[in-house]
């Protein structure tokens, strides 16, 4: 079924591309989540009139991404946490840890987009990439520091 889609959606495409999924994705995915519409004459021609408005959205959105990456990255988390001998924690900072961090100093952030390949297991400083937008990622200066 080829389908318009309304919202960006990951690894599937970006608002206004018209791509073509299966039957049940579209059916009880996309179209009930408003991330898309059926792709016929009507809603064909209802997106070329609508193209510029699409266009408007996605670039303020991506402004907005573009601020908040840039409070982001000048903002500094302090966490702290148990350490042994060598500056070694007793267990690890996660991304579910950055996220409670973040949303203490004001910032709504999933843990899913902040960008740790692995959970941080020592004293120190490190920067930490955050996927605001599919175009926008920022980095967050954390210092670890034990308790």
């Amino acid at each position: 079924m080829k389908v318009i889609l309304q919202e960006n959606v990951q690894s599937l495409g970006k608002m206004g591309d018209v791509v073509n999924v299966a039957d049940g994705y579209a059916r009880n995915y996309l179209i009930p989540r408003k991330l898309g519409v059926e792709a016929n004459i009507k809603n064909i021609k209802a997106l070329e009139h609508e193209k510029k408005k699409i266009e408007e959205k996605a670039k303020k959105v991506r402004n907005e991404a573009r601020g908040l990456a840039e409070r982001l990255s000048s903002l500094t988390l302090t966490l702290s946490a148990k350490a042994g001998e060598e500056e070694r924690l007793f267990g690890s900072i996660t991304s579910m840890d950055i996220a409670e961090a973040l949303k203490k100093e004001g910032f709504e952030v999933e843990r899913k987009k902040i960008l740790l390949d692995e959970p941080i297991k020592r004293l120190g400083s490190y920067a930490v990439g955050i996927k605001i937008h599919p175009e926008v990622t920022s980095k967050v200066q954390i210092n670890v520091i034990a308790e």
